[in-house]
């Protein structure tokens, strides 16, 4: 049994409009791919969708209390790092700049060690008029499809930074 995301109240999946769960077995250590997930300015190299990420912070890496902004699939948001456990778990909150209808999501990130590696689950909620409409309304599925496309990334180039370093 695999641990998963730890809600906030407000984000629990039973009172969200959207929620998407992924998860994959990586066959790399836990430390390698938490190298790849806080290193967010860089997820670009891995996951090109991301190739707008910012950290507001100072921070050359995401850490507790960490602002960063992002533009995914063309909408420019916010984020703060909520939760950060190294190596095990990594969250956070999101709101959609400019959107009035106060929408928010939260996305949470959980690596637990395996025989072979690590197995690495991510969840999201989304509350909210803007959430609803692009995701819910206009392109159901693309939460998941998003995420499952991610992790799959993130997944091979762990593997991958693994397989070069025994090279």
């Amino acid at each position: 049994m695999y641990d998963k995301v730890i809600w906030p109240e407000q984000y629990d999946p039973k009172l969200s409009a959207l929620y998407a769960l992924n998860d994959i077995d990586v066959k790399a250590p836990p430390e390698v791919v938490w190298r790849l997930l806080v290193d967010a300015e860089n997820w670009s190299s891995y996951f090109p969708p991301e190739d707008r990420v910012k950290i507001l912070t100072g921070e050359s890496e995401l850490a507790t209390g960490t602002r960063f902004s992002r533009v995914t699939v063309g909408f420019p948001m916010t984020l703060n790092v909520t939760e950060y456990e190294p190596f095990t778990r990594l969250s956070w909150a999101t709101t959609v700049d400019g959107d009035e209808t106060g929408s928010s999501a939260y996305h949470g990130w959980v690596i637990t060690p395996t025989d072979d590696g690590c197995h690495v689950l991510t969840e999201e909620t989304q509350q909210g008029a803007f959430f609803v409409e692009e995701l819910g309304r206009k392109y159901p599925g693309a939460l998941y499809r998003y995420h499952q496309d991610w992790v799959e990334r993130l997944a091979r180039a762990a593997e991958a930074e693994v397989a070069n370093r025994s090279a």
